[in-house]
């Protein structure tokens, strides 16, 4: 099921077995504008992904059990590079890991709460305002139209939040950032209790650049943050 929309119109994909919450889910959606499609299982959500062609499409992690890291998996591999979300019921390091590893860029715990829920969605569909086409530093640059980075002459595809937290650090070149500046500015909402989600993110961002044995340019400051230098 979806609606009818103009290329205008941002559209959302909603992946959700329990109509209930998935109906809901979409409503919230409509309401503030956006366009929706909803699919109940994995088969019908590859169909939807192709033909609806949404600018974010959000994914509940337990679908037909634990799919839900799978179906994003596919979506990737088909050559899908729109922000995806996943709706998950835990919040652990193996789980921000497994989220990672599948693709996604971000994700929402439940228990489901409208306004948290659209603060997330906005934050990855808000027009990018920024004029510069590229940002530099040392040997690696930062293509902001296409949202790849390029190390020498190596492509590196990044998802939608490496992407963010990457510009963020070539933004502010040689300048420590600390863990609650880069919380603000890449997530740009609050997170309850303590997380390590930047940690996480900073591995895989690394894992990505430096993946051919390149120096390492995101370096960590102890009991403070991060700063892009050259040593």
């Amino acid at each position: 099921m979806s609606t009818i929309t103009s290329d205008s119109v941002s559209r959302v994909l909603v992946i959700e077995t329990d109509e209930a919450l998935a109906q809901h889910v979409s409503a919230d959606l409509e309401e503030s504008g956006y366009a929706t499609a909803i699919a109940h299982d994995a088969v019908s959500a590859l169909r939807q992904a192709e033909e609806f062609q949404p600018s974010l499409v959000v994914i509940d992690r337990m679908i037909a059990g634990d799919s839900g890291l799978q179906l994003c998996n596919s979506l990737r591999s088909r050559g899908a590079r729109m922000p995806v979300l996943l709706l998950m019921a835990r919040d652990t390091v193996d789980d921000r890991i497994a989220c990672l590893e599948a693709g996604a860029d971000d994700y929402f715990l439940k228990p489901y709460r409208t306004d948290e829920f659209l603060k997330l969605v906005r934050l990855y569909l808000q027009p990018d305002s920024t004029d510069a086409e590229q940002l530099r530093f040392a040997d690696l640059a930062l293509d902001l139209s296409t949202r790849r980075a390029f190390r020498q002459s190596r492509l590196i595809d990044l998802t939608m939040k490496e992407f963010e937290l990457l510009r963020y650090l070539m933004e502010h070149p040689r300048e420590v950032l600390t863990r609650e500046q880069i919380l603000e500015n890449v997530w740009g909402y609050d997170f309850m209790g303590e997380s390590n989600v930047i940690e996480v993110y900073i591995r895989y961002l690394r894992l990505k650049i430096e993946d051919e044995g390149e120096k390492r340019l995101i370096q960590t400051v102890r009991g403070v943050g991060y700063v892009l230098r050259e040593s």
